[in-house]
């Protein structure tokens, strides 16, 4: 039987449309709360149809010198067209874009996670230094 942490793909974002892109608004300080913006198909633009979706976005802050790793947010992104009417027709379409802000006085890695309907699983991280 195969483990969940198998089942996470990874990529270069600019080369993968499913990978979860994790950016840095502005500089981090201790200071200050840390201001990042988590997207799916920055480069690549990832569609956005009833049958192939970006589900949820998830995210996690593993601090320097702890064991396991916090949920700051998980994002949903439940609208994809479809409608009593059938299929793409609603005209509604979220988008899997969100910012997030958060505080620590200390560094680590920001980790996140998305859900692709058809592509399952995907992951990236970033070092937060401050």
């Amino acid at each position: 039987m195969p483990e969940l942490k198998d089942l996470y793909q990874s990529a270069d974002w600019k080369k993968e449309k499913h990978v979860p892109v994790i950016e840095l608004l502005e500089k981090a300080e201790k200071v200050f709360p840390v201001k990042i913006s988590l997207s799916v198909g920055k480069e690549i633009p990832h569609p956005n149809t009833t049958e192939h979706h970006i589900r949820f976005i998830e995210v996690f802050f593993l601090a320097d010198g702890e064991k396991f790793p916090y949920q700051l947010a998980r994002f949903e992104f439940n609208t994809h067209g479809e409608s009593a009417q059938g299929p793409n027709t609603s005209g509604i379409f979220t988008q899997p874009q969100v910012n997030l802000t958060f505080k620590t006085d200390k560094p680590g890695m920001i980790m996140a996670s998305a859900y692709c309907n058809i592509h399952g699983l995907w992951q990236n991280s970033l070092r937060l230094e401050l």
